[in-house]
């Protein structure tokens, strides 16, 4: 196995569903501009309330990419 060297980046997901949509959400939206994301840590969990419900779940995360060797 290689030595790897990590970037991390720190991101936040939300979703009006469930706390694993909004981290699906976030991964597989990022994945759209950031190349070699290897793994992720949830880090934070918090929601928005409204009339006594909730209303949406947001999730930060940090995520983990391998830097490119140049």
């Amino acid at each position: 196995m290689k030595n790897h060297v990590y970037k991390i980046l720190e991101i936040v997901g939300s979703s009006q569903t469930s706390i694993e949509d909004a981290i699906n959400t976030a991964v597989e939206l990022a994945s759209k501009t950031i190349r070699n994301m290897d793994w992720f840590e949830v880090v934070e969990t918090r929601g928005h309330i409204k009339d006594g419900k909730i209303a949406h779940y947001q999730v930060t995360l940090k995520i983990g990419f391998t830097l490119e060797a140049q």
